[in-house]
């Protein structure tokens, strides 16, 4: 695998990750004030009482996951930093060592002794840290992980996410609110769902499904809660 096609895999990788970082910030964000909705909307039908509830959650659940999001992909981007630091203090106090790994890395997928031993001498010249992190690790210096693209795409679909159910909830009336919020919570989670199963190559009707029962039973959980106290 040469050092573009893994620049490639590494961008795509920093893509994904940020995608990932939204499905997950949307799929809260639609639960959590969906969740506060049914609770408040349980014990009072005032529309003004219900939009705040909704709104305070709705801002809450949007910078929470943005701040999980932040602490999360800093620490792997902290843990990418370290590994680059330590290879660079390797390659100047064990070139030996960081010349044979590479070498390895190509006899290993089959490429002969004296083959990889050129390749390596080569790439080790123009692009010396690179190529170590690259053959070690599978990354790019250059291209770590972003906790502030993370953080950001979770603030953002968590708080569009979250927006649904709320406009359904502040612009219907009467029992239209309640059905409304119900059909605008199925339809976003279910579209999560779709974008998750998409992201990660898995079964589209599965996740899809699997969502919708989950937002069902957390507007009849909270509901219920809602209506004990």
């Amino acid at each position: 695998m040469n050092m573009d096609t893994k620049k490639k895999e590494q961008s795509l990788a920093m893509r994904a990750n940020t995608l990932r970082a939204g499905v997950l910030g949307a799929n809260d964000g639609i639960l959590t004030v969906v969740g506060v909705l049914f609770s408040v909307g349980a014990v009072t039908t005032d529309s003004f009482t219900l939009f705040i509830a909704g709104l305070a959650d709705l801002l809450a659940v949007a910078f929470s996951m943005a701040g999980g999001e932040y602490a999360s992909v800093s620490s792997q981007r902290d843990t990418e930093a370290s590994a680059v630091r330590a290879e660079a203090v390797l390659l100047k106090s064990d070139f030996a060592g960081e010349r044979a790994a590479v070498v390895a890395s190509y006899t290993d997928r089959g490429v002969s002794v004296d083959t990889a031993n050129e390749i390596a001498d080569e790439l080790l010249q123009k692009q010396p840290l690179k190529t170590v992190v690259g053959v070690k690790y599978d990354l790019d210096p250059s291209e770590l992980m972003n906790p502030w693209m993370a953080a950001l795409a979770s603030l953002i679909c968590a708080a569009i996410g979250g927006a649904l159910p709320l406009a359904a909830l502040t612009f219907l009336t009467g029992i239209m609110r309640w059905i409304g919020t119900i059909i605008a919570t199925v339809i976003a989670v279910g579209l999560t769902g779709l974008f998750s199963a998409k992201l990660g190559h898995g079964f589209v009707r599965a996740a899809v499904v699997r969502n919708i029962i989950i937002g069902i039973i957390t507007m009849f959980i909270h509901y219920g809660i809602g209506r004990l106290f």
